[in-house]
């Protein structure tokens, strides 16, 4: 979008397909900025593993952290490429201790480091006893040499002294008093398989992918009302993670992701749309390189498909040939941050609606509405995302909005018998979200733990329902 481009950072996630040797890899790429995050945990629901990018030098940055619990929550295996190396960075026995230490993971080295910075020569291939060379700038192809191990004279002589002592005295332990490699332990998220590398060089990019292919899980089962989904079952299902309006502003376009997890997809199939309990056709579908976008003819259980949506799809939507069947809504997160909203200009009143309820569907924002009233209230998870959404009604609907910012710090949604108005005064307001669901808005802890006493009978749920 052009805001990216201005900004110079992701601020939705992308999704991109490529084959390789045999393969066909689905890339979900996520925005690297906190404010985000929702959009992040999203679409970590429709990945089947992550790979986990550290800066040699800033180490395990405030967003990794957040993602990372996600990942580990849901069992995804994780894949680590320890980036820059070509640049002045940390000691990697000090990255791998803060991995371990920080983000509570084991980790196993699949290369290591001959220098780094301006004296970066490369890296020793713990698995094929090959050392890959460093080239510098400019290189074309990544010049491999086949060692007995890393004291071979050969090492040695690529390294120089210094840098080659420092090899051995790094490996000797990890050999004797590393973790060892486990393939089970990859595969459950308890061990991280490390390469290193620099990326804007290109170098060691196709150790990791080739790696990765052998190591990643194929597409694995998904939860649902009925049972663990088999990506083997005949019958075709799926689910919408991402909905991602005006992606071709030329056509006012609104694209819904779907991610397949069982069955084979056909252009033109028709499937039941478990929410609204209807037959629709899946008359164009799409994948996505870069800019480029191509009409799928079939797909199968891992693909991500981009489905033109006319309106009738919302995150969360399952669509089967399985009658009744539904996936595991991806969760609504408790907003941290609230602003009123309202149009500028009366007169654009119908564009602004569309904005926000394409805005809302999407995921970008959550919206409430006070009771009686009938006003807006934004929610966000950070500050970028009232930017993003003034930005985009401004450039999408054509419509300026005002917002005014409230004393709100985080939302409860409200379950049970009886909700009583009347309770929720003292600091706190009563609202309803998009599917009329009860929510308390609070400025502070005190506050919260008020409304709970004067509603012993409520439960106060930090996720919609």
């Amino acid at each position: 979008m052009e805001i990216e481009k201005r900004w110079g950072i992701s601020v939705t996630s992308s999704v991109m397909q490529f084959d390789y040797e045999g393969h066909r890899v689905n890339i979900l790429d996520t925005p690297g900025h906190q404010d985000f995050s929702e959009d992040t945990y999203r679409t970590l629901t429709a990945a089947d593993s992550a790979v986990m990018l550290i800066d040699s030098a800033k180490g395990v940055e405030a967003q990794t952290k957040k993602l990372f619990q996600v990942c580990r929550k849901r069992g995804i295996p994780i894949f680590t490429f320890i980036n820059k190396l070509d640049r002045e960075g940390q000691n990697p026995f000090d990255l791998l201790e803060e991995l371990e230490n920080v983000l509570g993971i084991r980790s196993y080295p699949m290369n290591w480091p001959i220098g780094m910075g301006k004296e970066f020569r490369g890296v020793y291939d713990r698995k094929l006893t090959q050392v890959e060379l460093f080239q510098g700038d400019d290189h074309r192809e990544i010049q491999v040499r086949k060692v007995s191990g890393y004291d071979d004279p050969i090492v040695k002589e690529i390294a120089g002294e210094f840098f080659y002592d420092q090899l051995v005295q790094d490996l000797e332990p990890l050999d004797v008093a590393g973790d060892e490699f486990d393939f089970e332990k990859v595969r459950q998220g308890e061990l991280t398989p490390v390469f290193f590398g620099g990326a804007i060089n290109n170098f060691g990019v196709q150790t990791f992918l080739e790696n990765f292919l052998q190591l990643a899980p194929t597409p694995t089962p998904r939860k649902s009302n009925e049972g663990s989904v088999d990506p083997l079952n005949e019958k075709f299902t799926g689910y919408i993670f991402k909905i991602q309006a005006n992606m071709n502003p030329a056509h006012r376009d609104r694209i819904a992701f779907l991610r397949i997890c069982s069955g084979k997809f056909e252009r033109g199939m028709s499937v039941k749309h478990v929410r609204v309990g209807k037959e629709i056709k899946l008359a164009q579908p799409q994948q996505f390189l870069a800019q480029d976008r191509d009409i799928v003819e079939d797909a199968y259980p891992g693909d991500i498909i981009g489905l033109f949506d006319p309106g009738i799809f919302r995150i969360g939507d399952t669509l089967s040939q399985t009658a009744g069947l539904e996936f595991d809504e991806s969760p609504t997160f408790s907003p941290e941050l609230f602003s009123k909203v309202t149009v500028k200009n009366a007169l654009k009143h119908k564009q602004f609606q569309k904005g926000v309820d394409q805005l809302t569907e999407e995921g970008t924002i959550q919206v409430f509405k006070t009771i009686g009233f009938e006003d807006l209230i934004l929610g966000v998870v950070g500050q970028l995302q009232f930017e993003v959404f003034e930005y985009r009604m401004k450039a999408e609907y054509g419509v300026d909005v005002q917002l005014s910012r409230m004393s709100y710090q985080f939302a409860r949604w409200l379950v049970g018998d009886e909700v009583d108005p009347a309770k929720f005064r003292i600091n706190s307001q009563l609202v309803k979200d998009k599917k009329d669901n009860y929510v308390a808005l609070f400025e502070n802890e005190y506050a919260l733990r008020t409304a709970m006493e004067k509603n012993p009978n409520l439960k106060f749920l930090e996720t919609a329902p």
